[in-house]
């Protein structure tokens, strides 16, 4: 018994010592809310404006009607956004060998596959915007005219890998470091 009367003593001097603190984490922080006025931002909104090239999750699964055509201006769009959303997996070059391969992850389709060549448009998009497979949905990452962009793109790599050596310019062969 006098071993409980030793200890209770310092236990209630704990107790009384913690009780008395304050939690100091992120719980207990102020917090803006959505329409408060805030005088840190110059608008003294804590509401910030929306970003450009953001995706509303509302719009992110609103069609767009697939372009009658592509630029170059949407190429190079669609080079952008596929080195962002695409290559991590599939590669730059479209062979299926990204990083998130050499890490482990299972290998994608070649976008040279015959069934890829073959595939409308539309299904592509669709896969972009649902997913297939182990790939999830690009959705909420990809803006629907930049799903189109990037189908072009991957519609002109397709093509590069169907063009003779002999139908290349001696500026192509020299861009590509070979002589005629």
């Amino acid at each position: 018994m006098s071993a409980a009367r030793a200890i209770l003593p310092p236990l209630a001097l704990m107790l009384a010592l913690f009780g008395g603190c304050k939690r100091q984490d992120m719980y207990a922080q102020p917090k803006a809310q959505t329409w408060d006025r805030n005088n840190f931002f110059a608008e003294n909104s804590t509401m910030r404006p929306v970003l450009p090239d953001t995706v509303s999750p509302d719009d992110a699964n609103q069609p767009v009607p697939q372009p009658a055509a592509a630029d170059p201006a949407m190429l190079r769009r669609g080079q952008l956004r596929f080195d962002i959303a695409c290559a991590p997996c599939h590669g730059r070059a479209g062979d299926g060998d990204g990083m998130i391969v050499e890490r482990g992850f299972p290998h994608p389709p070649a976008l040279y596959a015959q069934r890829l060549r073959e595939a409308k448009a539309v299904k592509l998009y669709d896969v972009i915007t649902h997913g297939h497979g182990v790939m999830y949905s690009y959705a909420d990452r990809v803006a629907p005219s930049d799903r189109w962009a990037i189908i072009a793109y991957i519609r002109a790599l397709q093509l590069s890998r169907q063009v003779p050596r002999a139908a290349l310019s001696a500026q192509d062969l020299a861009a590509l470091g070979e002589a005629r």
